[in-house]
C-alpha cells in the first residue's frame, strides 16, 4: 500500500510541475471572476486546449475552481457542462448520412468519433490533473443526489459512468487484505463506508479482524487510500444461520478461528464510492477473495454468504394488496389467534407482526411456517420478472453464478433486519465448480438455482 501511495505522489509531483510550467503558455481567467464563471471559462478553454503543459495547467486550475463553489454554483456549471459540450449537429449528420449510403467500419468508426460528445474529452482531461479522478468520483455523487429533479445533468452522468466503467477496470484494481496493521486511515473509512451492519468504533472493528475473521477491499491507483468496496468474511464450521453471534464478541479473547472451520462466510459486502454507483466491483471480488482463501486455508470446502433480503417485506405488502391473498388458509387460521376480531388476510397479518412479535414464542412459532415459505417464493421467482422486482441481493448473487442454498429464520433481530425481511437471512452457495453454469442459466434464462431444502420450503414453511 504505502509502494502504490508513493508511486502516486511521485506522478502527481511530475505532472504537478508540468502544470506549473504550462501556466507560462496559456490565459488564465482571473480569480476574482465571480461565482461559476471561472470555471465555465476554463472548461471552454480546457476543451479546445491542444497543449499538454497548458492542459495540464488549465486542468489543475478548473478541479481548484470547481471545488472553491457552493454546491448549486457547482451544479450550475455541471449543468452548463451537460447541455452545451454536445456533438456538432451538423459533422453527426455528414457522418450519419455518410454511413447510411455506406455501411462500413471505416464509416461506422467515423460516425461513432463524430457523435462523442466533447464533454467526454473534458473530462479525460480533468482526470489527468492532481485529484482529477477523487473530483470527477465526488462530482458525480452530486449529480446522482440531483438527476430526480434535474434530468439534465442525465448526459454528463451517463458520460462520467461510460468512463469510469473503463477507468475502474478490474485490470486497474488491486487486492488487499485489511487487517489491524493497515493504515489508520484506511479502517477508519471502513467504519465509515460499512453499510450492511453498522460498525460500532474502533473496538467493533478490531473483532472484526481478529484471526477467525478476513476482510478484503479491492483499491485504485488514482485512490490510494479510499476502498472502493470490501467484504468482511467469517471462518466457521458449516453455514451459519444468523449474523447476531458472527458480530458477537469471540469466543476466547484471541478470536481463533474453529478448529474444525470448514466455511467461509461473507457476511457483508459494502460499496463504499456512491459516485461509482453502476460500475461492478462485487462480481469479482467475490471469486478472487474464494480464490485467496482457497490458497491460505486449504481445509476451507465451502463459500457462502450470509445476506439480507432487503426487498421481501415491500413485495409482501404489494402481495397483499393485490388481487390473490399469499396466504393459505391453513397459515391464515394459525394466525386468526393473534389478530383480534380482524378477518382479512393484510389486517391479520399486520396484526400478528405488531410490535416485538419475535420476542413472542407463539406468534414467533406461528409466522415462522409462513413466512418462511413466502421468502422461498419471492426468492426463487425468475429474473425475467423484471429488474426492480427482484430482490436486489438476490440478484447480484445468482447473477454471480452462486446457488440459493438456505432461507434462515431470524437471522438478523437487528431493527433493519427485522423492518426489511421479519429478519430473515439467505445463505447463497458459492461453489467453484458449478458458478460458470450457474451463471449462464441465470443471465440467459432467468432461471434460479437452488437447493432442494428451499424447493421444500415452496411446499410447506
Amino acid at each position: 500500500m504505502a509502494q502504490t501511495a508513493t508511486q502516486r505522489s511521485w506522478l502527481d509531483r511530475i505532472w504537478g510541475g508540468i502544470a506549473d510550467q504550462g501556466r507560462a503558455f496559456v490565459r488564465v481567467p482571473a480569480a476574482d471572476v465571480k461565482g461559476g464563471e471561472r470555471a465555465r471559462q476554463l472548461a471552454a478553454a480546457l476543451v479546445s486546449e491542444r497543449g499538454e503543459a497548458s492542459g495540464a495547467a488549465l486542468a489543475r486550475e478548473l478541479i481548484a475552481s470547481l471545488r472553491a463553489l457552493t454546491e448549486a454554483e457547482r451544479l450550475d456549471v455541471l449543468r452548463g457542462i451537460s447541455e452545451g459540450f454536445v456533438p456538432d449537429a451538423q459533422k453527426l449528420r455528414e457522418a450519419a448520412e455518410i454511413y447510411l449510403r455506406e455501411p462500413t467500419p471505416e464509416t461506422a468508426t467515423r460516425l461513432h468519433d463524430a457523435a462523442e460528445p466533447p464533454r467526454q474529452e473534458l473530462l479525460r482531461r480533468m482526470n489527468m490533473a492532481t485529484g482529477g479522478t477523487a473530483t470527477l468520483v465526488q462530482l458525480r455523487r452530486e449529480i446522482l443526489g440531483h438527476l430526480r429533479q434535474d434530468p439534465a445533468l442525465r448526459p454528463l452522468d451517463r458520460d462520467l459512468l461510460h468512463l469510469f466503467s473503463s477507468w475502474f477496470n478490474r485490470g486497474f484494481l488491486e487486492l488487499r487484505r485489511i487487517d489491524w496493521d493497515t493504515s489508520a486511515v484506511v479502517l477508519e473509512k471502513l467504519i465509515t463506508y460499512e453499510a450492511v451492519h453498522e460498525i460500532d468504533g474502533w473496538q467493533d472493528l478490531r473483532r472484526r479482524l481478529l484471526p477467525d475473521r478476513r476482510c478484503f477491499a479491492f483499491f485504485h491507483q488514482a485512490l490510494p487510500n479510499e476502498p472502493l468496496i470490501f467484504v468482511e468474511v467469517a471462518l466457521t464450521a458449516g453455514l451459519a444461520s444468523s449474523v447476531q453471534p458472527l458480530l458477537a464478541p469471540p469466543a476466547d479473547s484471541q478470536g481463533s478461528p474453529p478448529k474444525d472451520a470448514d466455511t467461509a462466510i461473507f457476511y457483508s459486502i459494502s460499496n463504499c464510492q456512491e459516485g461509482l454507483r453502476g460500475v461492478s466491483f462485487g462480481n469479482f471480488l467475490i471469486k478472487q477473495v474464494v480464490e485467496e482463501l482457497k490458497a491460505e486455508l486449504p481445509k476451507l470446502k465451502k463459500f457462502a454468504t450470509l445476506s439480507p433480503v432487503p426487498g421481501f417485506r415491500a413485495w409482501l405488502e404489494a402481495e397483499f394488496a393485490g388481487d390473490t391473498p399469499p396466504l393459505t388458509e391453513e397459515e391464515l387460521a394459525t394466525l386468526l389467534p393473534f389478530a383480534a376480531s380482524f378477518t382479512a388476510q393484510k389486517e391479520v397479518f399486520e396484526a400478528a407482526t405488531g410490535g416485538d412479535w419475535w420476542g413472542d414464542a407463539a406468534r414467533a412459532k406461528a409466522l415462522r411456517g409462513p413466512l418462511m415459505r413466502l421468502a422461498a417464493r419471492y426468492l426463487v421467482r425468475s429474473a425475467n420478472a423484471g429488474p426492480h422486482r427482484m430482490d436486489p441481493v438476490a440478484r447480484f448473487h445468482l447473477g454471480n453464478g452462486a446457488r440459493l442454498e438456505r432461507i434462515n429464520w431470524l437471522g438478523n433481530t437487528a431493527r433493519r433486519g427485522m423492518r426489511e425481511s421479519f429478519g430473515i437471512m439467505v445463505n447463497y452457495l458459492y461453489d467453484p465448480e458449478s458458478i460458470a453454469a450457474n451463471h449462464e442459466a441465470f443471465v440467459k434464462t432467468g432461471r434460479v438455482v437452488r437447493s432442494a431444502e428451499v424447493d421444500g420450503r415452496l411446499q410447506k414453511g
